[in-house]
């Protein structure tokens, strides 16, 4: 568990987005680099709400370069949740297009979103 003070500053440097669906599961140094590990919550995607949905795993890690803090690199590690839907069979993501519109994160972040769509 991170502390609630390395909590409360991610919320005030990170993007909307990855504070309300992911878990910030770990934080790391290396030289000049910060790392910043998060796992999608399981929480279903509220468009799907009425199938029934279970977790079946995550995609592979996605790691993309955030801005830079205080000269060091930033990069975000990024684990995706999947779901199967009982019903069907078909695998089932979170629709980022969706999310993008109802928050304030940046353009540019809803773009990169889009590109780790699997």
């Amino acid at each position: 568990m991170l502390s609630e003070s390395l909590l409360t500053v991610s919320n005030l440097l990170l993007p909307e987005v990855l504070i309300d669906y992911f878990e910030l599961t770990k934080h790391d140094v290396k030289g000049e680099e910060l790392h910043f590990y998060f796992t999608e919550n399981n929480s279903v995607p509220l468009e799907f709400k009425t199938q029934k949905l279970t977790s079946k795993g995550f995609f592979p890690e996605a790691t993309l370069q955030d801005f830079p803090l205080r000269g060091k690199q930033v990069f975000l590690h990024i684990t995706r949740r999947r779901w199967i839907n009982e019903n069907t069979g078909k695998v089932i993501t979170r629709d980022w297009g969706l999310v993008a519109k109802g928050t304030r994160m940046t353009n540019e972040f809803a773009t990169f979103l889009k590109e780790i769509n699997l």
